[in-house]
């Protein structure tokens, strides 16, 4: 049965004709599937959907999605970054928040954690940059524990995020993490596989968040996001960027921020 398949331009001449004429008619494309930026169930025999194609240095990941979430459309990655992340990106694998090196946080005294995510801009050396600030929704204990503490920090500071003394620094880069950014829109953010050989969702979104033209803008010229951590209660969800750099400053005076830099995955988007 033919599909109700978008298949863009740039897909097309990464596929070819004869392949994007199969899909359309229904060889080769699922009549069901999850979509890849809403994580939820889609059907291309009744509804519009998007192609899209991750482009690694040898390997081609081809998915689908609502046409409503994301467009049609070549999301360019590393090799080794397509590797990992394949099961998040083509919806084939659950995606809950999981602390550094794989394992999934539980928050005190037991139950799965939520890392909650806010974006915005942030000063620094008179140049805006691209930033996320990661809180979770309850203290966190090290796998296979019960607490009482809250071992947020420390994990994420053994897998190389620095503690934040001053937010006016520049974030070391931290090899092996990335942010997947598709059509403007965040999806996740990746970290090594604890079995090594790429890379796995440490956070992602159930459904794809749009970020602001200024947000974009920034990305697009730096190519870094920078990742600002701290326990929950800490930050907040605070309404302006000024109000959500006074809460960073506070973090990092009481010693409660780490943070890092890490490169696209992705593309910005437009």
């Amino acid at each position: 049965m033919p599909r109700m398949l978008d298949v863009s331009d740039e897909v097309r001449a990464e596929i070819g004709d004869e392949e994007a004429e199969r899909l359309l008619v229904g060889d080769g494309s699922p009549g069901s599937y999850d979509c890849t930026s809403c994580r939820t169930p889609g059907d291309s025999e009744r509804e519009q959907t998007s192609t899209v194609l991750f482009v690694g240095d040898e390997t081609a990941v081809l998915a689908f999605a609502h046409a409503g979430c994301i467009p049609s459309q070549v999301v360019a990655v590393s090799e080794e970054q397509l590797q990992g992340a394949v099961r998040s990106i083509t919806g084939y694998s659950p995606a809950p928040a999981t602390t550094p090196g794989g394992d999934v946080p539980q928050s005190v005294p037991g139950g799965q954690a939520v890392l909650g995510i806010t974006s915005g801009l942030v000063l620094i050396g008179g140049e805006l940059h691209p930033a996320l600030v990661v809180e979770p929704t309850a203290a966190i204990a090290r796998p296979g524990t019960t607490g009482p503490g809250d071992d947020f920090l420390p994990l994420l500071i053994e897998q190389g995020f620095i503690p934040v003394t001053d937010t006016a620094e520049l974030p070391s880069p931290l090899n092996g993490w990335s942010v997947l950014l598709a059509a403007g829109q965040l999806h996740a953010v990746l970290q090594p596989a604890p079995e090594g050989g790429g890379q796995v969702a440490w956070w992602q979104a159930h459904q794809a968040l749009s970020v602001t033209d200024g947000w974009r803008a920034a990305v697009n010229k730096t190519q870094r996001v920078l990742i600002y951590a701290a326990p929950v209660g800490s930050i907040g969800q605070q309404p302006r960027e000024d109000l959500l750099r006074d809460a960073l400053d506070k973090a990092a005076a009481d010693g409660k921020l780490v943070a890092a830099s890490m490169p696209l995955a992705g593309t910005p988007g437009a």
